[in-house]
């Protein structure tokens, strides 16, 4: 079974149990893949329908079934992309002065993944990825990109970075977008159609005519990734897109990430930076943690904890804690403010520790097992 066909089987069973939201979002990615303005048109006339039916949910459903068909028809016949290296990595150092240097680091950035880069403020994200895309030059090591390019606005075409905080664009929020579009090979017939099936993917179609000044952080960072992806890049860097945003939308834009990133026909590389490690670690390929300059990633051979480590929240004191844990040969237990962090020999499983709280009736508020999170590089 191809990619697509797996996606294609997703996106039926989003449309069984009447997730409208989910299956539009998936029918315009379908219908951008096929590069082709008959469809174009054809989803934008729904979308239009849509704008005065939303709430006729059997009606809806028909018509959203007869492009899935139809786009299952076209797109069935067209070649998937395989995942391949486009940035290869190699002793990366950028020393600023004596008290921080970057590196040295190794990455290999893959088409159709998502890289999250997390560690406190200070600690290189924000270097590292102005090194990928040329913005700052290394100081020793090599970045290989893996794919054509003309000359330097080529890369930086193909090789987009997204700061956190983003210049001011003037007039209304949609005319900067057709204007972006005309800028990158969309022909005049193109132009509308694709930015209207963009800003709809991305929740923007009630504030398209919305100026900057009008938006919130969240929504300025939608309009941003619009204007990117109106630029057919190979691979977006992304500094704190989750910055300023509730659970729920941070939820939201990292799975418009991942679905994005692994299109079959059209896959890109995403690497992002980030604090949010818990909603990073769910979503990303690869997870790289950065202290003081320094490289570790999640789930490598030379960064698997010896230990099960466990965080949790409970209203009893330290050392009653640590009489409870005796059974199980509990080698540290810290407290940070109201969180604990326990660790464990390496044959304890999340089992074992649930089974002395349950049996002790230990009152606990959160816990999580963080044998395998870049968590434990923050507590360690």
């Amino acid at each position: 079974m191809t990619e697509f066909e797996k996606q294609f089987r997703e996106v039926q069973e989003l449309l069984e149990f009447n997730d409208f939201n989910q299956t539009i979002k998936r029918v315009i990615d379908f219908t951008l893949d096929t590069e082709n303005i008959d469809f174009y048109t054809k989803t934008n006339e729904f979308l239009n329908w849509l704008d005065h039916n939303e709430k006729e949910d059997e009606d809806k459903k028909t018509r959203l079934k007869t492009l899935l068909d139809e786009l299952h028809a076209f797109l069935s016949k067209k070649e998937c992309h395989n995942h391949q290296t486009i940035i290869s990595v190699k002793n990366l150092q950028k020393v600023y002065n004596a008290s921080f240097g970057l590196g040295p680091i190794n990455l290999d950035i893959k088409t159709g993944e998502i890289i999250g880069l997390v560690g406190e403020n200070g600690n290189g994200k924000t270097t590292l990825l102005r090194s990928l895309c040329g913005e700052l030059h290394p100081t020793s090591g090599t970045i290989n990109y893996q794919f054509q390019y003309d000359d330097l606005y080529d890369l930086r075409t193909k090789l987009v970075y997204i700061p956190q905080r983003t210049d001011t664009w003037r007039g209304s929020m949609y005319e900067n977008l057709e204007f972006t579009a005309s800028c990158y090979g969309y022909s005049p017939e193109e132009n509308n159609l694709v930015v209207d099936l963009v800003i709809t993917r991305l929740g923007l179609r009630k504030f398209r005519r919305h100026y900057w000044n009008n938006l919130s952080s969240g929504y300025k960072m939608r309009f941003e990734l619009a204007r990117m992806l109106l630029r057919k890049p190979k691979i977006l860097l992304i500094d704190e897109p989750l910055a300023n945003l509730d659970i729920l939308a941070q939820q939201t834009i990292l799975d418009d990430f991942r679905n994005i990133a692994n299109s079959a026909f059209r896959p890109i590389a995403i690497v992002l930076s980030s604090q949010q490690l818990y909603e990073v670690e769910k979503t990303s390929n690869q997870v790289v943690f950065l202290k003081r300059g320094s490289q570790k990633n999640l789930n490598t051979e030379n960064d698997v904890a010896k230990n099960c480590i466990i965080e949790f929240e409970s209203s009893l004191n330290l050392s009653d804690l640590k009489q409870v844990f005796t059974a199980l040969e509990v080698i540290s237990l810290e407290q940070n403010g109201g969180t604990f962090i326990a660790t464990f020999p390496e044959k304890i499983q999340m089992n074992d520790f649930l089974k002395v709280v349950i049996n002790q009736s230990i009152p606990m508020t959160y816990m999580r097992n963080i044998s395998n999170s870049t968590r434990r590089f923050f507590v360690n």
